[in-house]
């Protein structure tokens, strides 16, 4: 792929988010898609021949963004202490950088739960490593008996709601400072790392 097409395709892509994250999946239109990129129609479907292959690129970019690094960091040979640490401060990171992404998959999520499964499966996806690095914490004695997705879920869901919930963080809250709101997310990092250690941590 040259550059123009290369310039071209990534225009697409981003104009398809900003109409995706607006009106979802059913609701957004090819013409709309072409009309955000400043491109014509028949253009937009020279690269993607479908609004169905198109959202799917535009999922898998968002999925892509966020995976990888993370899936990399529960692989490392690190101990789960520092391993919570970075997960917590990359997650955060990723989706402050791309703040689309958790309205788009919980969105996607609730209109077709199985296709969203299977995209996610298409990443890679593998918790094993840390599942089984939290089950020889517990034998080691270094943590309280904990269940292991449930560990997982509640460091996701403490990092996302923020993000989720940011409308009400932000412009109530916080009275409408973006700043204060940015400083806020800063702080988070060490705030849910530390929760969850100290949650697990044996007394």
């Amino acid at each position: 792929m040259n550059a123009k097409d290369l310039n071209t395709e990534q225009a697409i892509l981003k104009a398809a988010k900003n109409v995706f994250v607006m009106k979802g999946m059913e609701g957004a239109r090819m013409q709309e898609i072409a009309d955000e990129a400043g491109i014509n129609k028949a253009l937009l479907h020279y690269y993607f021949r479908s609004k169905d292959k198109l959202f799917e690129a535009v999922f898998k970019e968002a999925l892509f963004k966020l995976m990888p690094n993370l899936l990399d960091l529960m692989k490392k040979d690190l101990a789960l202490f520092e391993k919570i640490k970075l997960f917590v401060e990359n997650y955060i990171n990723t989706i402050n950088e791309n703040p689309h992404i958790p309205a788009f998959i919980i969105h996607e999520l609730n209109r077709n739960p199985e296709r969203v499964a299977e995209l996610i499966k298409s990443t890679g996806i593998n918790p094993s490593f840390f599942v089984n690095q939290v089950y020889e914490e517990i034998e080691k004695g270094t943590i309280e008996p904990v269940n292991p997705f449930h560990l997982i879920v509640n460091m996701l869901a403490m990092c996302i709601f923020p993000f989720i919930a940011r409308p009400i963080l932000q412009y109530i809250i916080f009275n409408e400072d973006p700043k204060v709101y940015a400083a806020f997310i800063e702080q988070r990092k060490k705030e849910v790392s530390e929760f969850v250690i100290n949650a697990i941590k044996k007394k």
